[in-house]
């Protein structure tokens, strides 16, 4: 039982993870080198993200510059970058790339704060389809003998318990966000 139990804490775990992540991608008027991490770049036949081309980094607060270490990359990486999802488009000087990162509107921001609310709400749900797997198997666990009905109970509980601190560890993170996308 303390095996399944683990089980479930680690992939409850990595939903916190994932959202995290996801939330890091968002553009909330802040320049954030995270925007980039899904724009490959085709570097010699391989999908390379900038990162890896490039050193990315924060000069201003809504200003975001990239610099090649292989200066032949720059238009590449700048087209890669207008054709994504970002929304910003990149300036090129020739030897380096700045995004510029507009303020926010206020319909704009509200728009970003129910995306936030719609991710997590998407990551509660992946954190109660984890819990009631863990509670199918604890069941058929006790079904197959391996366990008693106090310990299936016990199980039960410590999954809901499980449960809640990462549902309260999501409304959290997502608070945050939320504040963040407003204040800015």
């Amino acid at each position: 039982m303390k095996e399944t139990l683990k089980k479930a804490e680690e992939r409850m775990g990595r939903r916190i993870d994932h959202l995290c992540t996801e939330y890091a991608e968002i553009r909330a008027g802040r320049a954030n080198p995270a925007v980039l991490d899904k724009v490959k770049v085709d570097y010699y036949g391989t999908p390379t993200p900038i990162n890896q081309l490039a050193a990315v980094s924060v000069t201003e607060a809504r200003t975001l510059t990239i610099q090649p270490w292989d200066a032949s990359i720059l238009r590449q990486i700048e087209k890669e970058i207008q054709k994504s999802d970002i929304g910003i488009n990149p300036m090129n000087d020739g030897k380096i790339i700045r995004l510029i990162f507009p303020p926010l509107t206020e319909d704009r921001r509200k728009g970003i704060v129910k995306d936030v609310q719609r991710i997590a709400e998407d990551t509660k749900v992946q954190i109660r389809n984890v819990r009631r797997d863990t509670i199918d198997k604890l069941k058929s666990l006790k079904k197959s003998g391996e366990l008693t009905e106090d310990d299936l109970k016990h199980g039960e509980k410590k999954t809901q318990e499980l449960t809640d601190k990462f549902i309260k560890k999501v409304d959290s993170i997502s608070a945050d966000k939320q504040k963040e996308v407003m204040e800015l």
